[in-house]
């Protein structure tokens, strides 16, 4: 008879897509609706973006993507109101980051 040698007993590894699978369904579990804004929040917010784009003061923005609420800090660069588009400054990396207007939830002067 033949030795198995240091080789671990790993029984629920034997499937890496079922690890997969389970990941997936996690993620959906964790997923959110994207909230509907009234009018008055999204004339707030407009008005929260301009002033920060003109005193040039760091915002919280909160925006939806993919299923989630994500809150990032940073600098309004560029509004686009006609084109539903507006360009940030993350405050880490310091990239420019071109998002919709319809994305966001919230922003916040710092």
């Amino acid at each position: 008879m033949e030795s198995r040698g240091m080789k671990k007993w790993r029984p629920f590894a034997t499937m890496p897509e079922q690890y997969i699978g389970l990941k997936e369904m996690i993620n959906k579990q964790a997923e959110v609706a994207q909230p509907v804004l009234t009018e008055e929040q999204m004339e707030q917010i407009n008005f929260t973006l301009i002033e920060a784009l003109h005193t040039n003061k760091q915002v919280y923005l909160t925006y939806y993507k993919k299923g989630q609420c994500i809150t990032e800090t940073g600098f309004i660069q560029f509004v686009d109101s006609l084109g539903n588009l507006f360009i940030f400054i993350d405050d880490l990396f310091e990239l420019k980051n071109k998002m919709r207007l319809s994305e966001l939830i919230d922003v916040r002067l710092a």
